[in-house]
């Protein structure tokens, strides 16, 4: 039996799905999901990312996560969701060995194996499946594009009332999309916490696990710092009038789609990071907004371009900093802390200054 079917088999026996439930099985089902399969990532893959790109992007990373260490007086980070452990890696060969303890949060035991294998150089590396095996972390925590790969909620607004979309069947069982009433109250809170009010005819993701993820972190924070990399916007660009289709997106063998319910199980699903509500949520954690800004000005701040040696390396900047290169823009970095006071991160020199509920 392939995903599809598992799915199809699960709607006809309880009725729709959400598509937050469509979106976790498609990626997470423990045999046939796609990042269950630990899928490969670049140009034999589905989709770059900025490790992608080579290791300049980790030692610039590292210069970054180096003065959060100290501002925090800890040598732990923990890497939440380190895919293959290419960044881990990159990181960790700018520390003296002795000098940091580095943590994986990984749920998929595939990506465990792999990570294993990749980092067998290092010895001061440990994993863990949940964030229950932490409290009162000191240091700093990072992840990299794991909160747009989080399961959404899809909603829509006709004639102002809100709907949440479903997935269900048609009579030839071809999945199809069910309006309905929210299946949680959380829905509609998250818009009444962000003072949104969606325009009629406008579809968008509510991303309730992402929200639970950066309170989780920030209650088992004690001191130090969040740094979230992904793609995104704040809330004011976000629910603009030219993104009222969401901005849920699907990436198989480097071509993207917004049709989730082919290659089910094989391609990638995502959607844009709402970093006003990481902002939001974060705050009622207990987390203070350092910074918010685009990767370009984060990696310039951190100093990638004394890094660069080569020809090579410079032309790898322009796909990490330039903008007509897509990442440098797209990507952003909202940086949070705890317990440190009001502190000057130089990787945010050139960050905007608003404020954090506005970022």
């Amino acid at each position: 039996m392939n995903l599809k079917e598992i799915i199809k088999e699960e709607i006809l026996k309880n009725g729709k799905i959400t598509f937050k439930r469509f979106m976790q099985l498609a990626l997470y089902h423990p045999q046939y999901g796609y990042y269950s399969k630990a899928p490969a990532i670049g140009k034999k893959g589905d989709f770059y990312t900025s490790v992608s790109v080579g290791s300049i992007f980790g030692k610039a990373l590292s210069m970054a996560i180096k003065a959060m260490l100290e501002f925090s007086g800890s040598n732990a980070i923990l890497e939440i969701g380190a895919g293959d452990g290419t960044l881990a890696k990159d990181i960790l060969e700018r520390f003296d060995a002795s000098s940091v303890k580095y943590i994986i949060l990984e749920k998929s035991p595939k990506f465990i194996k792999i990570q294993k294998e990749n980092l067998r150089q290092f010895q001061n590396i440990s994993w863990i499946n949940d964030l229950d095996e932490i409290t009162d972390f000191e240091g700093v925590i990072f992840s990299n594009e794991v909160f747009d790969a989080l399961p959404v909620h899809i909603v829509e607004k006709r004639e102002h009332k809100l709907f949440e979309i479903y997935v269900g069947l048609d009579d030839k069982c071809n999945f199809i999309e069910v309006l309905g009433e929210p299946s949680t109250p959380e829905i509609l809170e998250y818009f009444e916490k962000l003072k949104i009010n969606l325009p009629s005819n406008f579809r968008t993701e509510v991303n309730l696990e992402g929200v639970r993820l950066i309170k989780e972190l920030g209650k088992r924070l004690k001191t130090g710092f969040i740094m979230t990399i992904d793609y995104g916007y704040p809330s004011r660009e976000l629910y603009q009038p030219y993104r009222s289709r969401g901005t849920l997106m699907c990436y198989y063998r480097h071509k993207a789609t917004d049709n989730p319910y082919e290659n089910v199980g094989n391609q990638d699903i995502t959607s844009h990071v709402n970093f006003s509500a990481l902002a939001i949520y974060g705050k009622e954690a207990g987390l203070d907004v350092c910074g918010f800004t685009n990767q370009a000005n984060f990696l310039i701040d951190s100093g990638i371009l004394d890094i660069a040696k080569d020809i090579n390396d410079i032309l790898k900047l322009k796909t990490l900093i330039v903008p007509e290169h897509g990442m440098g823009e797209t990507f952003k970095v909202l940086i949070q802390s705890k317990g440190v006071g009001k502190v000057k991160l130089s990787c945010l020199k050139n960050a905007p200054k608003r404020p954090s509920y506005e970022l």
